[in-house]
This record gives C-alpha cells, sequence and structure tokens, in this order.
C-alpha cells in the first residue's frame, strides 16, 4: 500500500529548523583555535539528519547541499581539514540558504537554486583541500578511508566507536539515523565551556542555558480551542457568582462550597492551558549571536553578547510578535550604542562592547530588556532634532520624556544613512508592537555609560490582569499593570492653569487630569472631583490622572479582540464579558496617557 509523505513533511521542516538552529549555536560558539570534538560531532549530526529527511521527500536541492555540508564537516571531524573562520563562515551561509529553501518548499515557493548551486560550490572547494591541512583536531582519529558519496558511512571508527557498540539515540528521532559515531545528544545544548570565537568574532555568553524537556507536538488551532474553552468557563463562572451574591437569601451553603470547588478548580485548569501555549524566550534570544555576529564585523566592531534568563517561558502568540521589535533594538544597540574599538579604547573602555539580552519574570508580566555599554542616548542631540522636526519641546521636559521622543516616526539623529539605520523607522514600530500585546516600554540611559530598554509584558494575551471602574452606567477595564494608585481628590487639589487644562498636584508633581467620561462622551455620576476618584496612570515615559466615578474591583478577565469582532477603536485595546453578562471594554492607557501629554506640551 502506497503511503502520502506528505503528512510528514510539516513534522520534517519543524525537526529540520531545530537542526538548522543548533548548527548555527554550536558554530557561533566554536573556538576555532581548539574545537571541542563533540561540538564538531553535532554539527555533522544535525546535517545529516537534514539530509536524510530532505532526500526520503524528495526535497533534491536541500539534500544535495546538506550532503555538501556534512562532507566539509567529516573532513573537519576526521582531522582531514583545519577548521577556520573561512569554513565557520560558510557553513553558516549555507545554513541561511537551507532555511530559505526549506521556506520555499514549506510554502509552494521556488527554491533559489542559484544560491544553493554557488554555496554547495564553495563548500565543495574547501572539501577537495583535503590532504593539505594535516593536523588533527584534538581527540579525534584518522579515518582508514573516507567515502565522499556518503560520510555517515566508515566513520564510527574515527570516533572510537568499536564494531558492533550500540549507538545512543539520535538528537532528534523522528529522521535520525543511529549513527555509530554518535555521543550523549547533549551538544546541541552546549556551548558554555567553549564559548571563545575567532578574533573577528564577539564572544556569545549563556547564562544560563535551557534545559532540555520532552515534548509532544500539538496543533495550534487544538491550543487555541482549548484557550477559548477555558475563558468560557470562566465567563459562566462569573455569572454564577454574581447570581450567587444577588440572590444570597434565596441559596444555600452547599451552592457556595460547590462555587468555590468550581472557581479553585477552573483556575486550575486555567493555568494548565495556559502552560501549553508557554515556550522558552530561547527560541528568540537564540536567533541573536549569529545576527550581532554578522553585524559587529560588518560594522567593524567589536560586540560580546550576553543572554540571560532563556528559560524564562510566555505565550507563544508572543514570542511570535516579540521578535521583530527585538531585533531592532539590538541592532540600534550596536549601531548607535557600542562604539568604534579605537572611540572605546580612547574612553577608556575595554574595545569589545557588551550587550545583554535579559528576561525574567516579576509577578504576572515578564521584562524583557536589551541593554549595552556604550555611549548612551545623547539629550542635546534628541532636543535639537525634535526642535528642528516642531516638536513642542518645554522647558522642564523629564529625562524620561526625552528618552520617549525617540520612539516618535521618522526619528532620528543618525548624522548619516547606512543600509542599518539612519532612516528613523522602526522605534515607532517598536512602540506600537509592544502596546498592541498590551506592554509597555522604558527607557533608561545614562552618557557614557550605556543604555537600557526594558520592555514589560503580560504572560499571554488570552487573561488580563485588570482593574474594573465605572462611569456613569458604563463599565471599563484599566489593566493593572498601568495603575500606580489611587486617590481621592479635594474640592482644591484639582485646578485649572491657563492654555494647559486642569492638573493634580500628587506629591509635588504636576499631572494632567482626564476625565473618562469626557473622553467618551458620557453622562457621569460625579459632578465635582471630591466626589469621585483619581487614578494614577503610568505611561509613555510620563503620568496621568484618570478621573473616574468609582473603582469596582481588580479580577481576571478574559480578552476577547474589538478589531476582529468589531473595528478598532481609539482609546480601546479590547473588551471582555463581565459577570453580569454586559460587555465592558478595556481601556489603551498608552494612548490616553499620550494625549494628555500632548495637549500639555502644545499649551506649553
Amino acid at each position: 500500500m502506497a503511503i502520502d509523505l506528505k503528512q510528514f513533511h510539516d513534522v520534517f521542516f519543524e525537526e529540520a529548523e531545530e537542526h538548522l538552529a543548533a548548527i548555527e549555536r554550536l558554530l557561533l560558539n566554536l573556538d576555532v583555535t581548539r574545537p571541542d570534538p563533540e561540538d564538531i560531532n553535532g554539527i555533522f549530526r544535525a546535517a545529516h539528519s537534514i539530509k536524510g529527511g530532505a532526500n526520503m521527500f524528495g526535497f533534491g536541492e536541500i539534500g544535495a547541499l546538506t550532503h555538501a555540508m556534512e562532507t566539509v564537516l567529516d573532513r573537519v571531524r576526521a582531522g582531514a581539514l583545519n577548521i577556520s573562520s573561512d569554513i565557520v563562515d560558510t557553513v553558516l551561509r549555507a545554513n541561511d540558504v537551507v532555511r530559505g529553501a526549506l521556506a520555499a518548499q514549506r510554502s509552494g515557493g521556488v527554491v533559489d537554486a542559484a544560491s544553493a548551486q554557488a554555496i554547495g560550490s564553495r563548500l565543495e572547494k574547501i572539501a577537495s583541500a583535503i590532504g593539505r591541512a594535516g593536523a588533527l583536531v584534538p581527540g579525534a582519529a584518522r579515518p582508514a578511508e573516507a567515502t565522499p558519496g556518503d560520510a555517515g558511512e566508515g566513520a564510527g571508527k574515527a570516533a572510537g566507536v568499536s564494531e558492533g557498540q550500540s549507538a545512543p539515540p539520535a538528537d532528534f528521532g523522528f529522521f535520525e539515523e543511529n549513527l555509530p559515531e554518535q555521543a550523549d545528544s547533549g551538544e546541541a545544548a552546549r556551548g558554555d565551556e567553549h564559548a571563545g570565537f575567532d578574533p573577528a568574532s564577539p564572544a556569545v555568553t549563556h547564562v544560563p542555558g535551557v534545559a532540555e524537556s520532552l515534548s509532544i507536538r500539538v496543533s495550534t488551532t487544538k491550543i487555541d480551542r482549548l484557550i477559548d474553552l477555558v475563558g468560557e468557563l470562566v465567563i459562566g463562572h462569573s455569572i454564577l457568582r454574581r447570581e450567587h451574591e444577588v440572590r444570597m437569601s434565596d441559596t444555600i451553603d452547599a451552592l457556595a462550597l460547590g462555587l468555590a470547588n468550581v472557581e479553585r478548580n477552573l483556575r486550575d485548569l486555567q493555568d494548565a492551558a495556559l502552560s501549553i501555549r508557554m515556550i522558552p524566550i530561547a527560541f528568540v534570544f537564540n536567533r541573536f549571536p549569529r545576527m550581532v555576529r554578522d553585524l559587529a564585523q560588518k560594522l567593524g566592531k567589536k560586540v560580546e553578547l550576553a543572554m540571560v534568563g532563556e528559560g524564562t517561558e510566555l505565550d507563544k502568540a508572543l514570542i511570535e510578535r516579540i521578535t521583530d521589535p527585538l531585533t531592532h533594538l539590538v541592532r540600534n544597540a550596536i549601531d548607535h550604542g557600542i562604539e568604534m574599538p579605537d572611540a572605546r579604547a580612547a574612553a577608556g573602555k575595554p574595545e569589545s562592547g557588551k550587550v545583554t539580552l535579559r528576561a525574567s519574570h516579576l509577578g504576572g508580566s515578564i521584562v524583557i530588556e536589551v541593554s549595552d555599554d556604550g555611549c548612551g542616548l545623547p539629550r542635546d542631540s534628541i532636543l535639537a532634532k525634535a526642535r528642528e522636526r516642531g516638536i513642542a519641546v518645554p522647558d522642564s521636559i523629564s529625562d524620561a520624556q526625552v528618552w520617549q521622543m525617540i520612539f516618535e516616526p521618522g526619528f532620528s539623529t543618525a548624522k548619516q544613512v547606512t543600509d542599518v539605520s539612519g532612516r528613523g523607522v522602526g522605534m515607532d514600530v517598536v512602540r506600537r508592537n509592544i502596546h498592541e500585546m498590551g506592554g509597555r516600554v522604558e527607557i533608561h540611559t545614562e552618557a557614557n555609560h550605556g543604555t537600557r530598554i526594558s520592555i514589560k509584558l503580560p504572560l499571554t494575551l488570552a487573561i488580563l490582569e485588570g482593574m474594573s471602574v465605572r462611569v456613569g452606567k458604563e463599565v471599563f477595564i484599566i489593566p493593572l499593570s498601568y495603575i500606580a494608585e489611587a486617590l481621592q481628590p479635594t474640592a482644591t487639589s484639582v485646578s485649572t492653569v491657563a492654555g494647559r487644562g486642569r492638573v493634580v498636584v500628587v506629591r509635588g508633581e504636576y499631572l494632567p487630569v482626564v476625565s473618562l467620561a469626557e473622553v467618551f462622551n458620557l453622562p457621569g455620576d460625579a459632578q465635582r472631583y471630591e466626589d469621585g476618584i483619581l487614578a494614577i496612570l503610568e505611561a509613555e515615559g510620563g503620568r496621568s490622572a484618570l478621573f473616574i466615578d468609582e473603582l469596582l474591583g481588580q479580577h481576571q478577565v478574559v480578552i476577547k479582540s474589538l478589531e476582529t469582532n468589531y473595528r478598532k477603536v481609539p482609546g480601546m485595546s479590547g473588551a471582555t464579558i463581565m459577570g453580569d453578562g454586559r460587555v465592558a471594554l478595556i481601556l489603551d492607557v498608552p494612548h490616553i496617557v499620550g494625549k494628555a501629554h500632548s495637549r500639555l506640551d502644545r499649551a506649553a
């Protein structure tokens, strides 16, 4: 009976991507002066695995190119070729071409045969140098005979595995062959002990690594459906709880006990369902060593990359959307932040600059930081550029507000435009993307000491910790991460400043007052400030006071997309269904705070 191999294509593509990532990671961590044989073996096995799967499914270009890669690697691990920065660069470029070919095959596109042939010819030329460089890789033994046609055969003796000795299981088992030379499959997660680079390349430090774990592949459609069902259960529970509270006199203790059990089990189910979609941020971080290496070489800079907290987990949906913002921030840190080696030496700094990626959990949020030890942001240059572009700059502007200006569309202080940066495109997109994920971004910088950009995100896009507030008969949700405090104003605490609107003084700081009833043209109950509440909100590098009728309480809400189910509404980031069945809108706090400060800046 014929078997339709197309049903296995997705599995092959996913495993091939894992192998490509392992090749890149091991190559970037390789010390070309003292290569670890286990790292060389790990790179070889990954290329061999891709070749086997590609040939099985008829992807000829991929099979031929990975065969050329493993031939070079086989010569290196056998000691017939000395590993060099040229070989590392060539294999890395071949890795990129294979990745592009996989993407083309997956999407039904056309493989770039010219690029594959060009890099394949380069690999064959390197492999043909056998015999010209006879030094052995430390710990490797020469094979009695190596056959170019299949690098896997006859290699067992080269790795010191005796005939008849059983081999450990493969790295990724679906399409892997049991190669006799395999040792323990931990190479793909290693790299800490031999993190040195060729002098032309930056160093990479992993602090700490990500532990391997057993996993299964589950369709994201099934997971999303599970998350939706959990959300509906949360809504249903809220309705039951409200009914219990409203009809307290008509209920019995058994109903209250049952509701408590449902609530406890529901919370456990919710946590378990959300955890399915949680992925280590290493999936994002691990693509940066290659980018840093290439960009540093292109700019003539020396850069060391450190990655901290790679095992920190967050929602898969966030993983997919945070990649582009982080890529832009890392590129900016290298291009604008890190100085040239001679400039760093003149300033008494090490010639090699340092960029750090750090991730950690903070309460119910995740914090991702991109920091460098470069020159810092130039306050005077930013202010001059802002005035040049007609942006209102008050005399009393704070540092935090100055740093936020770099997120304005088209804003750049670069003296010349390059193919890396200088057009002012990117930072505004970074801020917009982060806000769309319900996050916030902050900048801390010090002249000649560097810059740290912190991104605070919710752990998931499905559930939100919020504060429900009331204006008239309408209920709104404020994401809890934006609320600094709440206070009840007195009759004299809110005043009107000529041309600047209403402000309130909170511990010596003048904050703009925004009436939520006026923002959405609603009839509010509180006609005087002393009859309502001011919620102090922090966003966009500033603080504002939001005037509301009443604080109702803090709770988790299930986020529903307004844009998907209705349309985009300015000032709103989503909606949720409350326990009484009514829809409550979730406020877009950065939008509201930004508008308030723009009004003050124009008036100034």
